[in-house]
């Protein structure tokens, strides 16, 4: 039964993670209809809002939800809370502190979707962009806890986190730039 419910919670943590990649891309198409004609924003913002209803309440929150469950069940089913605080657990430790980020992550991502259902703009495309990336430095560090655990030192983990966030911010500043270089052309 254990394996079960530990592949369930695989499954909804991807279907999660799923949600938590699109949602802030469609929060930067919606933004970024605002600047269209107003009848194109219209139908943009309408189709957008409908989308992200679907993919925040359809799969997002269930899967959330669903990845807290059967994560406690793994937990306590396996006995995981047994070695929690041990040498040998402590990289489940840092895994749950990381998961906990994730949820509180959500929640903002709740707070910004509220406030795009509102017509509330107050993040840029740009800034929306740097949030697109946080579900990324979180898989990042989730999966590298659970697969190399201890194998892994403190120290090397945080380099190579701040080494991702570096490629990343590197990334989106590339595309800025291009983006407003190709609009000059």
């Amino acid at each position: 039964m254990y394996l079960y419910i530990k592949a369930l919670h695989i499954i909804f943590v991807v279907t999660w993670f799923a949600g938590l990649f699109y949602m802030p891309r469609l929060f930067i198409y919606n933004t970024e209809a605002r600047e269209k004609p107003q009848l194109e924003k219209q139908v943009l913002q309408s189709q957008f809002s409908i989308m992200m209803k679907r993919l925040w309440f359809g799969i997002t929150w269930p899967s959330a939800v669903l990845t807290l469950i059967f994560g406690l069940s793994v937990l306590f089913t396996g006995n995981w809370e047994a070695v929690l605080l041990a040498p040998e657990g402590r990289w489940l430790l840092i895994k749950l502190i990381f998961v906990a980020g994730l949820y509180v992550y959500h929640l903002f991502l709740h707070r910004i979707f509220r406030q795009e259902m509102n017509g509330d703009f107050r993040y840029s495309s740009n800034q929306l962009r740097l949030w697109n990336e946080v579900a990324t430095v979180f898989l990042f560090a989730i999966v590298m806890l659970v697969v190399v655990k201890q194998g892994m030192g403190l120290v090397y983990g945080l380099v190579g986190l701040a080494l991702l966030i570096v490629l990343l911010m590197t990334a989106i500043r590339v595309y800025r730039w291009t983006r407003e270089n190709k609009g000059s052309k």
